[in-house]
């Protein structure tokens, strides 16, 4: 009988995992230094929980019916006043300040509210 090198190369990979399988795979706390590992229960890290409290705002952007977009779906995370204090931009800048929101930051506002969003932009804050 002869033994080809493919069945070497899976009896070596099934001792190993024999091997593995008796002593235990080695884990993190295998692969430090004597001196780290000599104290096992003092982690390495610890998290921390963060309480952050944001400001509140009952300013809503002005405009009537034309800011219905605006407020429903952007003082959710931006306060009116930060928004108007931005520099006018043109309508290009503007529209792609909105579809970062969506995009990047996952902001949920639908196709038809983000136009109307831009819309309000532009003529409140755009380009002269």
């Amino acid at each position: 009988m002869t033994i080809n090198a493919a069945q070497v190369g899976f009896g070596a990979a099934v001792l190993a995992g024999v091997v593995l399988a008796i002593i235990g795979h080695p884990g993190p706390k295998d692969l430090l230094p004597p001196a780290a590992s000599a104290a096992p229960s003092t982690p390495t890290f610890a998290l921390k929980s963060v309480s952050v409290e944001l400001p509140t705002s009952d300013v809503t952007f002005p405009g009537g019916a034309a800011a219905d977009a605006i407020n429903a779906n952007c003082l959710s995370c931006h306060s009116a006043g930060m928004v108007l204090t931005q520099p006018s931009f043109a309508r290009a800048t503007w529209a792609a300040e909105v579809d970062k929101m969506i995009h990047a930051f996952k902001a949920p506002i639908d196709q038809a509210n983000a136009a109307a969003i831009v819309d309000y932009l532009t003529a409140t804050k755009g380009a002269k």
